[in-house]
């Protein structure tokens, strides 16, 4: 349960941060695709008996970094790229699982969540990852709020957009795996977006939408892992409906006459 909540705590800093990111840029939909993706690559895992954190790591910042050359190069529009990705990660994944029939894994913990499962391994590679996120975040936090309303402007002030747009989906595709196993696959993109969404009905400011979402996404990520555990549902399920209930209170709130 200590590891539960560690790994928690580190995921409901990290997603709602990334997710105003993508929120303001319109691009939120890849943090689901990542996430199917992220399961093809724990099945990976699993066959090849190493840690699917590891393996799904890889392949997410693989598929990431395919993804936003797409989108650069116009082959594709982001959001075909970003639906083909969303369907064929978790295609793959259930093919290659059947292939398995030896090998044993609890494929419904990654894909909804679960406390138990969390372990001291796991906690070595969520940690260090989720303090390098909030690290990237803090040094670049200008160039990429900048980038997030208008990326025409920040090409035209001199930033390093290719850079930024690669480090983004990199960051996204990292919080993505680290939420698999508190979360799940399926839900994490709830996490990256309810979160902004709530903040947003609060938040006259950019910055301000930051902080409320990260505080809404703590939230929900302590409060869902404590009746996960007393109600003995799903973490990743449970998160996602108290943010939901997070979300309809904000809107109430701002619906009341000043």
């Amino acid at each position: 349960m200590l590891r539960a909540f560690a790994a928690g705590i580190t995921i409901g800093l990290v997603a709602p941060l990334i997710g105003c990111f993508l929120v303001a840029k319109r691009y939120s939909l890849i943090a689901d695709s990542l996430a199917h993706v992220s399961l093809a690559g724990v099945a990976i895992g699993v066959i090849l008996v190493i840690n699917p954190i590891v393996s799904a790591l890889g392949v997410a910042v693989l598929v990431a970094l395919i993804i936003e050359k797409l989108r650069v190069g116009r082959l594709l529009s982001g959001e075909v790229a970003l639906a083909m990705f969303l369907s064929s990660g978790l295609a793959v994944a259930v093919v290659l699982i059947g292939l398995a029939k030896n090998v044993h894994v609890d494929l419904f913990s990654f894909l909804f969540g679960s406390i138990t499962t969390v372990s001291s391994q796991d906690l070595w590679i969520i940690l260090p990852l989720g303090a390098t996120v909030l690290a990237f975040i803090g040094l670049l936090y200008k160039e990429l709020s900048y980038l997030a309303f208008d990326d025409e402007s920040a090409r035209v002030s001199g930033l390093p957009v290719r850079f930024l747009n690669q480090a983004l989906v990199i960051l996204t595709a990292v919080t993505v795996v680290l939420s698999l196993r508190i979360v799940g696959g399926l839900l994490i993109g709830a996490l990256m977006v309810i979160p902004v969404a709530a903040a947003m009905q609060l938040g006259r400011s950019f910055r301000q939408t930051v902080l409320y979402a990260i505080g809404l996404g703590l939230t929900a990520v302590i409060a869902g892992l404590f009746a996960s555990f007393y109600l003995n549902t799903a973490a990743g399920g449970t998160i996602v409906l108290i943010s939901l209930l997070t979300f309809g209170a904000t809107v109430a709130w701002k619906k009341i006459p000043a």
